[in-house]
């Protein structure tokens, strides 16, 4: 990720780019008369290639708390509180220091020029953390030995068994009730959440303020709500035993976005970018207590299922497909909206009737469909239900041990899946 984001900063200097000038005035001709000059085509590799390592990032902080703290509900929801605070921490601050200081000074070219440099700073701290120790006496160590020697092999295997990961994930979450429910509940609302901070606050900024770099402004304060989502899940979130009320919370904090195409800020001024970001704070809230819940869900209840695939592990299976169905929902919707709202702006001036159908009702109609999956689980309509039918989590709680003994007495139709695989 360092390499070819700084291949970024380097082509856009050997192509005549330079550091925003002080006292820079924009025009209609000369908005980007500072940039380097290539065809940003080029872009397309470099982000495809920096998104294999970031999805791989990803995909880890989903999985390994497991390998930490093991399927105890409690202290993973803990561990995975832990997580967050810390990656909020560091969101809140890079948006804030981005939109009010690194691209105003300068500019949207270098702005990032602090990203090759921590992300080397990362590699050389994890290039310094010893696993010799945890792969001694390993037998999953040896897993494609014979491969070693033939890296295109290797690569061409590791694909197959993402593949196959994603399938085994698939059948896991559609072929019973206790899953099935997940798909809705985490695929949608991550993408509404990103598209909301992604694809909704950059046209704010700039379509509704004239400034574009506030939207780092605006994804502040939802990333300041998500780092207080998580400081919440930390404190008291073991007096919410299922994932259920906090997606449903989640899901109807997304309609607070009803009052953009019809809100009216002056342009040029700051004051309504901060007003915007208090808005999505309690979205962000909402999205980190139930991105947490979920996860700590997932890695929990699925502790009782083995796959036959030496290679591949059921929690990382199903996070694989989870995670990459929100990545292929984004991927078609997020420039098929982005177009829809580019061609309403041309044609009439204004671009509040794209909001209303790509923000509004977009969001309600994810509302919706995530509260109606969250009574698909039995138990699941009481407002905080003490167990999901069939979880094979451990809490640490008495009462909710013996809530797990009386559904263990009982046949797990989930431990079925094994001979499905």
């Amino acid at each position: 990720f360092a390499l070819f984001s700084s291949i970024l900063l380097i082509l856009d200097a050997a192509t005549g780019g330079h550091i925003k000038p002080l006292n820079f005035v924009p025009t209609h001709n000369a908005t980007y008369s500072y940039y380097g000059k290539y065809n940003t085509n080029g872009i397309i590799p470099i982000y495809c290639i920096t998104g294999i390592t970031y999805g791989m990032v990803e995909l880890i902080r989903r999985v390994i708390p497991r390998d930490i703290v093991g399927d105890n509900g409690n202290k993973l929801q803990k561990m995975n509180a832990l997580v967050h605070i810390f990656y909020e921490i560091t969101g809140v601050s890079g948006a804030f220091a981005t939109g009010l200081g690194l691209i105003p000074r300068l500019g949207n070219n270098y702005a990032f020029i602090v990203t090759p440099i921590c992300f080397t700073a990362a590699a050389i701290i994890w290039l310094l953390i010893n696993s010799s120790e945890l792969s001694k006496n390993d037998p999953d160590s040896d897993i494609m030995l014979a491969n070693e020697s033939n890296y295109f092999k290797s690569v061409l295997q590791g694909f197959f068994i993402f593949g196959q990961s994603i399938f085994i994930g698939a059948k896991i979450i559609f072929a019973h009730r206790k899953f099935i429910w997940l798909w809705t509940c985490y695929t949608l609302t991550l993408y509404a959440h990103r598209y909301i901070e992604n694809g909704t606050a950059p046209q704010i900024a700039k379509r509704y303020l004239g400034q574009s770099e506030w939207s780092q402004i605006i994804v502040g304060g939802s990333n300041l709500g998500e780092l207080l989502g998580a400081l919440f899940i930390f404190c008291v979130g073991t007096y919410i035993k299922t994932p259920l009320p906090w997606s449903r919370l989640d899901a109807l904090m997304l309609l607070i976005v009803w009052y953009i195409p019809y809100y009216y800020p002056p342009m040029n001024n700051a004051t309504y970018a901060w007003i915007v970001a208090a808005t999505y704070l309690p979205i962000g809230f909402a999205s980190a207590t139930n991105d947490i819940a979920l996860n700590s869900f997932i890695q929990s209840s699925l502790s009782g299922l083995e796959s036959k695939h030496k290679n591949i592990s059921v929690l990382s299976a199903v996070a694989a497909f989870l995670y990459s169905s929100y990545i292929i929902i984004y991927a078609i919707l997020n420039p098929l909206l982005g177009k829809h709202l580019d061609s309403v702006y041309t044609s009439t001036g204004t671009i509040r009737p794209a909001f209303l159908n790509t923000v509004a009702i977009q969001m309600t109609l994810i509302s919706v469909l995530v509260i109606a999956s969250t009574f698909i689980p039995k138990g699941s309509f009481a407002f905080n239900p003490k167990f999901i039918h069939g979880d094979n989590s451990k809490p640490t709680s008495n009462s909710a041990t013996n809530d797990n003994s009386k559904i263990a007495e009982e046949k797990d139709t989930g431990s079925d899946l094994i001979t499905r695989f």
